[in-house]
């Protein structure tokens, strides 16, 4: 167990929790940058994407956005579940119906990247859009990704891949180096932004990027982003990887322990993208 002080309380559902170091052969990280992850929970990895490849995917996610947005302005306050029409918009699964999509999240770098720092069994668990408005800037509060749902195993790798440059100023995510190595947090809903698992962090780190590279932290990585104070939307397509094989846990964590296992495999869009170590699908 790690020895760094825990700022946050464990989810009562995170017993017995302990780090696993990635100790694969590696195919595209340095282990200096293996390093990093192990030690910081995070690291930028620059031109996941080419040019051409970007341009296709932000046009599709754009459609994506648009009819999101559109649905969200239909809504009171212009609002559904954590999502707001001229904030922040959230569309999940976009796998299912952009082309550009499914392509780039089966991609030799992002193979590569979850051979890395998962290993040789490998599924897509989630995907959505994020795009940060700069009309109502608002932050969105320190979190971890299995503070949403809590999946087992606790470790899953999230890349936040940048459709355009993230910056400070355009509310690139924020992390706490070191914060994985706990488990998962118990967090509390912050109207109306979201879950959060503390207020703040002493050694919060900014993390900007470049369009068409990624943020890469753990599921178990406390991290946030700030709001959008620039002129331009600020677009994002996150990919989420899991080992083959999770669950994720259902119940009142409140109550006691979960009542229920939900195998995480739906073929439409949790599809195996590593087998054996093998990569499954084609960039084209």
């Amino acid at each position: 167990m790690t020895t760094e002080p825990l700022i946050g309380v464990l989810h009562p559902w995170c017993t017995d929790f302990e780090w696993q170091r990635a100790e694969h052969e590696l195919r595209r990280l340095t282990p200096e940058q293996r390093d990093q992850f192990d030690n910081g929970g995070w690291l930028v990895v620059d031109d996941v994407v080419d040019n051409h490849t970007l341009a296709e995917l932000t046009a599709e996610l754009d459609e994506i956005e648009a009819e999101a947005s559109a649905f969200a302005r239909t809504q009171p306050d212009d609002r559904f579940a954590i999502s707001e029409a001229d904030a922040i918009m959230f569309s999940p699964h976009a796998v299912r119906s952009s082309d550009a999509a499914r392509r780039v999240s089966r991609s030799e770098v992002v193979a590569d990247l979850c051979h890395d720092l998962i290993g040789p069994d490998v599924r897509l668990y989630w995907d959505q859009l994020v795009y940060k408005s700069p009309q109502k800037p608002r932050e969105f509060p320190w979190h971890q990704d299995n503070g949403y749902v809590f999946i087992e195993p606790q470790q899953y790798l999230t890349i936040w891949l940048a459709l355009t440059d993230a910056t400070v100023d355009n509310g690139c995510p924020w992390v706490a180096p070191g914060g994985h190595r706990h488990g998962t947090l118990a967090h509390r809903y912050v109207h109306p932004l979201g879950l959060q698992c503390f207020d703040d962090h002493p050694d919060a780190t900014p993390a900007p990027v470049a369009a068409g590279g990624a943020v890469v932290f753990s599921s178990l990585t406390p991290h946030r982003t700030g709001p959008n104070i620039s002129a331009d939307i600020r677009k994002t397509y996150i990919l989420q990887y899991a080992p083959d094989g999770v669950d994720v846990l259902q119940g009142n964590p409140d109550s006691g322990p979960p009542t229920a296992r939900i195998p995480q495999c739906d073929p439409d869009r949790q599809y195996l993208v590593l087998r054996d170590g093998q990569r499954i699908g084609t960039d084209r």
